[in-house]
């Protein structure tokens, strides 16, 4: 039996002004993501893969078209509802990494907490062991600027996974990183997927990424032009 769509889009639009021009960045898309899926969301620049994730993410709204997250449509909910989604449902790791520069890494990986109200002993407690299974036991009071690209990636994961989502949204996760830590970053991801049923969904270019992938859509100029088991 096929598992049940955390996320699924109908009928996706999404278009943006450039000028006196409308350019259209996502064209009439329609994808699933199921819990325990491993995706590769892949496609050249320009393709439209970073404004697919948006808005399956809920960060952005579509032109037309319908997202729905475990069966709520996305267009009916309010901005609160769709923040309260977006933290307790989905976890995001960005290219740049975004993590907040005047924090260590352990309130880094607290800081999604603190918007549910955990406690500050849950948040401490769950931000350590969150750290320890990324690799970083000993960076808990490290800044951001003091660890290298790799181990910013492994904080960032730790905080993608903080309130135990279903589904983690990495937009060109291996972009800023070497190919050996590109490969240690997917193993770790490969790894959270296989022993927390955590869906991943990658926006890439990288050839790496894709090839680690269970499955692969392809994106060309907006649209899905594959959909394919790996």
């Amino acid at each position: 039996m096929a598992a049940p769509a955390l996320v699924e889009a109908t009928g996706l639009a999404r278009s943006y002004r450039l000028g006196e021009s409308v350019v259209p960045a996502v064209r009439g898309v329609s994808l699933a993501i199921a819990a325990g899926d491993f995706v590769a969301l892949k496609g050249p620049s320009g393709s439209g893969k970073t404004t697919l994730l948006n808005l399956l993410g809920l960060l952005d709204r579509p032109d037309s078209g319908v997202v729905r997250v475990e069966g709520r449509d996305g267009e009916t909910l309010s901005e609160d509802e769709r923040s309260d989604l977006r933290r307790d449902r989905f976890g995001f790791v960005f290219q740049t990494f975004n993590l907040i520069p005047v924090l260590s890494a352990e309130e880094n990986v607290a800081y999604p907490m603190a918007l549910t109200g955990a406690s500050a002993a849950v948040r401490r407690e769950r931000s350590q062991q969150l750290l320890a299974s990324v690799g970083l036991a000993d960076k808990l009071a490290v800044r951001p600027d003091l660890l290298s690209g790799g181990q910013r990636q492994r904080v960032a994961i730790a905080r993608a996974l903080a309130n135990g989502p279903s589904l983690v949204f990495a937009d060109e996760p291996t972009a800023n990183l070497d190919s050996r830590t590109a490969e240690d970053i997917l193993d770790l991801m490969r790894a959270i997927n296989a022993e927390r049923g955590v869906a991943f969904l990658f926006a890439t270019h990288d050839a790496l990424v894709v090839s680690r992938a269970r499955r692969v859509v392809t994106l060309h100029d907006g649209a899905v032009v594959s959909d394919v088991a790996a």
